[in-house]
């Protein structure tokens, strides 16, 4: 089966990003979801794709070839992602950051001897084999797991799933990353067990602690951010509304010997209120919220909450107090994201110094004309006077 798609659609794949929309398909026959050839209206072969005829993104670029797409293929793609992770001393790293690795829909994350992927797209479902294959003879891990319970295969009419897929991969299992130890839930976690992406912001804040001061970690999660102020602080505070994700996280610090963080289950939006009314103050503050804006008509509504919670931590800095501060909202980009900062400096009425801007970790490869692939924003401020 040939697809064909319009001038618009093979227009996007010549400016360098994978996708083409619904939209922009000419001729899809026989609508089974797979690996197909696409042309252009004329004929001209523009590429193989990954095809889902239930999904807005229809076709997902994989090759501007004419090769097969098979077995052989997946393993020579994924063993070049994965030796561009080269030098990276954590023992949980992504290994196939999907577009931002020229596979598509693939996410495929290394902790320790173990592999937990997922399958994102109906196009790449149909190479689920091949792609297993692959994922032994790279790295022939001990068990591989596949995580298809996100959100994004509804819109594939795919089901969701957690499946072993061979071997034998424990429920929870210990990660290392600059001498911090934690537990990642492989089988029910969060992504696919724990939030890799943030592992060099992490490292960063720590670097940057006030040394005897006191710190903040709001939506803690399982502590992660926690553990690094920690090993510089006099005491932090670790704050979620999650029992059973703050339980974790004492059970992290336990597992690093460490004492001095407080674990609070609560409304950071409530417990911000409360600080400022108090008149409480940090000397490093950690932001890291879930998504706020699922989709483009909850942007504003998003920003509005960005603003609330930045606008409150900093009222509540210590002088020459650091915050760090983040947004994994794709729909809420870079620049709306520092105008939302900007506009929550004035509010406060401090001087707030910028210090640095981030993104994801490295294993999380950022595509300039692919702007999907740059989800996670990072600021690092402090409090001037």
């Amino acid at each position: 089966m040939t697809v064909k798609v319009t001038a618009r659609g093979a227009e996007r794949w010549k400016q360098g990003h994978p996708w083409i929309y619904r939209s922009d398909v000419a001729e899809e026959p026989e609508k089974q979801p797979g690996i197909v050839p696409v042309t252009d209206r004329k004929g001209k072969f523009l590429g193989k794709a990954l095809y889902s005829p239930s999904s807005e993104i229809r076709l997902r670029l994989l090759t501007r070839a004419d090769e097969p797409v098979d077995a052989t293929w997946w393993t020579a793609r994924i063993r070049d992602a994965a030796g561009r992770r080269a030098g990276i001393t954590a023992s949980a790293w992504r290994a196939v950051h999907a577009e931002g690795d020229g596979m598509p829909s693939l996410v495929i994350d290394k902790y320790g001897t173990y592999v937990v992927a997922q399958l994102l797209s109906a196009g790449l479902e149909t190479a689920r084999a091949d792609v297993l294959a692959a994922i032994r003879e790279v790295f022939g891990p001990a068990g591989v797991l596949l995580r298809n319970d996100a959100a994004v295969r509804r819109h594939e009419g795919l089901p969701s799933e957690v499946v072993l897929a061979s071997g034998q991969v424990p429920e929870v299992v210990e990660v290392t990353e600059n001498g911090i130890r934690y537990l990642a839930a492989l089988w029910s976690g969060q992504k696919t067990g724990a939030f890799l992406d943030q592992r060099e912001n992490r490292h960063l804040v720590g670097q940057h602690t006030s040394p005897g001061g006191r710190a903040l970690d709001l939506f803690t999660y399982h502590g992660s951010f926690a553990l690094y102020l920690a090993r510089t602080a006099k005491g932090v505070l670790a704050v979620d509304q999650s029992t059973e994700a703050l339980e974790r996280g004492a059970e992290n610090a336990r597992l690093n010997a460490i004492a001095n963080i407080e674990w609070r289950e609560r409304n950071a939006f409530d417990l911000l209120r409360d600080l400022e009314r108090r008149r409480e103050h940090f000397d490093t503050i950690v932001l890291d919220p879930p998504a706020f804006a699922k989709t483009k008509a909850n942007r504003e509504r998003a920003i509005a909450g960005y603003k609330e919670v930045n606008l409150r931590a900093m009222k509540i800095l210590a002088p020459n107090g650091v915050l760090f501060t983040s947004s994994c909202s794709y729909h809420v980009s870079r620049d709306i994201f520092n105008a939302m900062l900007a506009d929550a400096a004035r509010d406060s009425g401090r001087r707030i110094q910028f210090l640095a801007a981030t993104g994801a970790a490295s294993d999380h490869p950022e595509l300039l004309n692919v702007p999907e692939t740059a989800y996670l924003k990072g600021v690092l401020l402090r409090a001037v006077g």
